[in-house]
């Protein structure tokens, strides 16, 4: 068996570069909601010492004197970029597992190994000619082999981006000088236990007996020793799991004060889940709504939240915002600067199978009101059509003041050409 982890390498800072030339070559970031934290860096940017997860005006002076270019996410782009990359990679195997926004992996086992090698240089290659983004691609006999192998061609550049462990030898060499931490499924506790025991590399861990692993990392322990020994015990899933639950959080622009700001973004938040839900074709069980102030602007804290069991499963719009609202309505407390609020769908169902209710609005309507409305924003844009209560101009939504046009979702933001 032959399994490829592509990676496309700093995603959202080669999203960005696609569309806007100016960014290449100079040290560029993205940061995260209201423009707070570092969440992605170009090499340039991480040369200077920019770190993931950096609360960005720490790093002001540190970007100023670097010119650095300091981009706010444009969530639309990026899932636009995924859905390119994901289609392109396609093309090289029918058996492919869209693992995050840009990794997958791929089922390359059909190649001959005298092939393996040229065949993911020509998916880098591809990859970037194609929509212009760079990726890595790592195979091995198993996912977590390949997500090392992964690792290893973003560290070394000898290898330009591609690296083949399939080979026992060569992944004997490897493993000697990887630490076990970066190990697929091996978190930050799991390595500090098996540090103080001695398996501090990948190569000691693969000869941690099974029974050991399991007693000490419960039975994915056990699969991942499995798996660094070349028995494949994760296989590549081409049909996505359903989903157990979606969510929409959002921290505001500036602290919130009037329950008629926090009714709303929840309104806001519930018409999304419930856009999400029907993508998805399930529904809801169960809804959570929740709200807090931010515990290290100095101002006193006040969090709570409730969960509401629905009558029958739902994804509809204005069911889930009646239900949200009353529920916000009852955690709200006078005399707070609410700094972020959310709304959670729990419990999932496909949509149909759940247990109705008698005293549900007739169904077949509102499905095609629903429906109409899904039709509209498609063609028109997300938030065409929206519930009077989610707002018309809200000034709580969360600040996005450097964000990059929607070049691939907005006719008035398509890039043009000129000669």
């Amino acid at each position: 068996m032959r399994i490829a982890l592509v990676d496309a390498n700093n995603f959202y800072v080669s999203c960005e570069r696609v569309f806007a030339p100016r960014l290449r070559d100079v040290p560029v970031v993205v940061l995260g909601n209201n423009d707070g934290i570092i969440v992605s860096r170009s090499p340039e940017a991480k040369a200077i010492g920019l770190k993931m997860g950096f609360p960005a005006f720490k790093a002001k002076d540190l970007m100023r004197t670097h010119r650095v270019r300091a981009l706010s996410s444009n969530y639309a782009l990026y899932a636009a970029m995924s859905d390119r990359l994901m289609t392109v990679l396609a093309a090289f195997s029918p058996r492919i597992e869209k693992y995050s926004i840009d990794e997958a992996f791929l089922d390359l086992t059909d190649i001959g190994s005298e092939t393996a090698l040229e065949q993911a240089r020509r998916i880098k290659a591809v990859t970037k000619q194609w929509i212009g983004l760079p990726v890595c691609v790592g195979m091995g006999p198993t996912k977590t082999i390949a997500k090392l192998a992964n690792h290893v061609a973003k560290l070394m550049p000898e290898f330009d981006g591609v690296c083949d462990l399939t080979d026992p030898e060569i992944r004997r060499y490897w493993f000697d000088g990887i630490d076990a931490a970066e190990v697929w499924g091996v978190g930050p506790a799991a390595a500090e236990k098996l540090a103080r025991l001695g398996y501090r590399s990948v190569a000691s861990l693969r000869e941690m007996p099974s029974r050991l692993a399991r007693d000490l990392l419960t039975v994915a322990g056990e699969r991942i020793v499995h798996e660094l020994n070349g028995i494949a015990c994760v296989k590549v899933e081409t049909a996505s799991p359903a989903r157990q639950g979606t969510a929409v959080t959002r921290n505001f622009g500036h602290p919130i004060t009037s329950f008629e700001q926090i009714r709303e973004a929840v309104a806001s938040y519930a018409t999304r889940v419930a856009e999400k839900l029907r993508e998805q074709n399930q529904e809801a069980e169960i809804l959570s709504v929740f709200m807090h102030t931010n515990r290290y602007s100095g101002d006193p804290w006040y969090g709570n939240a409730k969960k509401i069991k629905l009558s029958a499963p739902s994804a509809d719009t204005l069911t889930l915002v009646r239900v949200v609202v009353d529920a916000a309505r009852e955690i709200w407390k006078d005399g707070y600067r609410y700094s972020k609020a959310g709304v959670i769908a729990d419990k999932l169902v496909t949509a149909g199978d759940g247990q109705r209710s008698l005293f549900e609005p007739a169904k077949a309507s509102r499905d095609r009101l629903m429906k109409a409305m899904d039709q509209v924003n498609a063609r028109m844009g997300r938030g065409t059509l929206a519930p009077l209560g989610a707002g018309i101009r809200p000034t709580w939504k969360t600040r996005f003041g450097r964000r990059s046009p929607d070049y691939l979702t907005n006719w008035q933001d398509l890039p043009i050409a000129r000669s």
